[in-house]
């Protein structure tokens, strides 16, 4: 069954706080790891993670009825939504969609520039959805949840806010390029899923166009979700939604994993692994047979004949020999330092802001700075912020550390964050990858002098990359 109605999570519930509770319950786990795990078991609780991955993820729909209205309490609500449109940071077009669906035909009515609330409440009025496209950017609570979401996934998070008006359809139907997680808010809608109408639509790299009605078979799934109901399906699972007559509907789609599959990876493995092995191995650099446009393509791909057998032959002797000169984890860090651009930055609890270059107490007082000067020493006992913000990447320009500390809660409005780092502090970024979530003294660092030992420590706090175990300054 694709349903779930065992009790709760322990650590879900309006009585424990909702959302901000659980977040806030999170943030004591010092092993940032740990912590993302135990926000995705919360995420599909009751059902245990392990079993998740084994019979849905990539593979079948999943619906949770919780009946439990507060489990999602302090992540989003419509009156967060209009509270961000009275600030008048909100625009059409980049924050905001503007959409409806009728009689098969699926249309956006963005207006140019600020999203004014009087304009956007008098579309929702007059029957049309409204889709908040980066919910981060205007909510504590969505950016928290996404920034430690996305280290178990080592994938992207993201997330889009659908608010429907009663008895009305937002979007046509269609399938996405990513794992869909739809946590109802506020309200309740019927869904409808249908599985993928093809073997080429089974994961699919890219979303579908819009999709009329007789294009569709019988639904595998159909369902009224519920406050605080869950429903996962994963990618080319087509979906659509509509309100019932008697109520508004709110949720939030937290997705993950697009273009994180394994074409993806050798879309940049196979173009190096081919100049590696034209630059080592003659045997690719070798001609083509003089006659070989005689016998090969299609028009004499029903020929038989020895000499197409041998170009075929060596065509895949050639493509078997590239996995030797393939630089896997090489291809892996760029896959790596692409993901830390799409990363939120990591939101900090209050010990973490006191003991990180993000609290350092920096001001002007009394006719002057104060409490500027950043005093690591030998002694000074230092961690990683969190384990999944950098990653060491060698490239031909040289070893360089790219971080995530600096990113935009906006989707790559910043550009990458990194460091140029000399090749000796290789052993000591590892270092102190390997000792998380645990402190150590500057001085064990496996640099050369105390001097390095020092600047690297450093650096890395003044990037936010690093955190003490005590405050530098105590105020």
């Amino acid at each position: 069954s694709p349903e779930a109605k065992r009790p709760g999570s322990p650590m879900a519930g309006e009585g424990e706080g909702g959302v901000t509770g659980l977040l806030r319950r999170l943030g004591r786990v010092q092993d940032s790891r740990e912590r993302a795990a135990e926000l995705f078991r919360w995420l599909v609780a009751p059902v245990p993670p392990a079993e998740f991955v084994a019979r849905h993820w990539e593979r079948a729909p999943l619906l949770v009825r919780r009946g439990d209205p507060g489990y999602y309490a302090g992540l989003f609500s419509t009156a967060e939504l209009d509270a961000a449109l009275r600030a008048g940071r909100v625009r059409f077009g980049d924050h905001l969609d503007v959409t409806s669906y009728a009689e098969g035909v699926r249309e956006t009515h963005n207006p140019a520039g600020r999203a004014l609330p009087a304009v956007v409440w008098d579309f929702y009025q007059n029957g049309c959805s409204l889709r908040l496209l980066c919910p981060q950017a205007f909510s504590p609570a969505v950016w928290h949840l996404l920034s430690i979401l996305q280290e178990h996934f080592g994938s992207m998070a993201g997330a889009n806010v659908y608010l429907t008006p009663p008895g009305t359809q937002g979007f046509a139907p269609h399938y996405d390029d990513i794992e869909a997680f739809v946590l109802q808010l506020e309200g309740k809608k019927r869904w409808r899923i249908y599985s993928p109408r093809s073997d080429a639509e089974v994961l699919p790299q890219f979303s579908s166009p819009n999709l009329t009605r007789s294009e569709l078979g019988e639904p595998v799934l159909e369902t009224v979700l519920e406050t605080g109901d869950l429903l996962y399906f994963p990618r080319g699972f087509i979906h659509q939604g509509n309100c019932l007559p008697d109520a508004h509907s709110l949720h939030i789609t937290v997705s993950s994993y697009q273009r994180n599959s394994w074409a993806d990876l050798l879309e940049k493995l196979l173009p190096a692994a081919l100049q590696m092995a034209l630059e080592e191995d003659v045997e690719y650099r070798q001609g083509l047979p003089m006659d070989y446009l005689r016998y090969m393509g299609v028009a004499n791909s029903d020929t038989v004949d020895a000499r197409r057998t041998a170009f075929m032959e060596k065509v895949q002797s050639l493509i078997k020999k590239l996995v030797d000169y393939a630089p896997i984890d090489a291809a892996v860090d760029q896959r790596a330092k692409s993901f830390l651009h799409d990363c939120l930055p990591p939101v900090l609890t209050e010990s973490e802001k006191a003991q990180s270059m993000f609290g350092f107490p920096a001001r002007w007082q009394d006719g002057g700075p104060c409490d500027v000067d950043i005093l690591i020493t030998k002694d000074t006992e230092v961690c990683l912020l969190r384990h999944g913000i950098i990653r060491l990447c060698n490239e031909e320009a040289g070893v360089m550390l790219y971080y995530t500390t600096e990113n935009s809660r906006v989707y790559h409005k910043e550009e990458p964050k990194f460091l140029e780092m000399d090749p000796e502090y290789t052993d000591c970024i590892e270092f102190l990858l390997s000792s998380y979530p645990d402190y150590v003294s500057v001085d064990k660092l496996p640099c050369e002098t105390l001097e390095d030992k020092i600047s690297l420590a450093t650096l890395l706090f003044e990037k936010g990359i690093l955190t003490t175990k005590k405050p530098l300054v105590h105020m």
